[in-house]
């Protein structure tokens, strides 16, 4: 695979993480993005310089990473009924479907691969997201070469495109019971209630994660 322009620093860090899990275990490494002066949307090169990375850039950092050791650049887009969606690198190892993810949120990284298909993968996010506002209602699997020249590695500017294209791909719906999404929405409520909202009470499916 040949290197779209990275720096030393950047090629170092690509050759030192050659699986999912190395480039899950950085990525924990690093803070996350707040945006507290301006909303971003960082390359790679960005979350390198800058040390910090939101769920988008996360996905497109282990993608330009892992992209360099022979995997394609796919990322699935989890889709939320109040718009405010979640990304990950996905990556296949035989038949089998596992991700790389940040977020505030541990139950939101990245997944062992371990699931049959991106459907199963998406549904493996499904309890974690869950607050009182969100809720995974579709899933994209996306192929970022379908950006074309569009440079999403190491632009030194906000990749915006990048965005817009993932909202305007097609998703595949998600279908969940209302009942179960009523349930774990209560559950989530009175967790919160005597706990910081900074984690998660569902604990269901924890052994699949990186």
């Amino acid at each position: 695979m040949s290197e779209p322009g990275f720096t030393r620093a950047e090629r170092r860090l690509i050759t030192m993480h050659r699986t999912p899990r190395v480039v899950q275990r950085w990525l924990r490494s690093l803070s996350y993005n707040w945006e507290r002066e301006g909303k971003t949307l960082r390359s790679f090169r960005g979350v390198v310089r800058h040390k910090t990375a939101h769920c988008l850039e996360a996905a497109l950092a282990a993608a330009a990473i892992m992209e360099q050791h022979g995997y394609p650049p796919l990322v699935l887009d989890l889709e939320s009924q109040d718009r405010l969606d979640h990304v990950v690198f996905a990556f296949r190892v035989g038949k089998r479907w596992g991700a790389v993810g940040g977020s505030r949120d541990v139950g939101l990284h990245g997944r062992r691969p371990l699931f049959r298909s991106p459907r199963d993968l998406a549904s493996s996010y499904y309890e974690p997201y869950i607050d009182l506002h969100a809720r995974i209602v579709g899933y994209a699997l996306v192929d970022l070469r379908d950006l074309g020249r569009y440079d999403w590695r190491t632009s030194e500017r906000n990749i915006w495109k990048v965005e817009r294209f993932l909202i305007r791909r097609p998703h595949r719906r998600l279908r969940t019971s209302d009942a179960q999404y009523r349930r774990l929405r209560e559950a989530y409520r009175e967790y919160i209630e005597t706990h910081p909202p900074t984690g998660t009470p569902h604990t269901r499916g924890k052994h699949t994660w990186m």
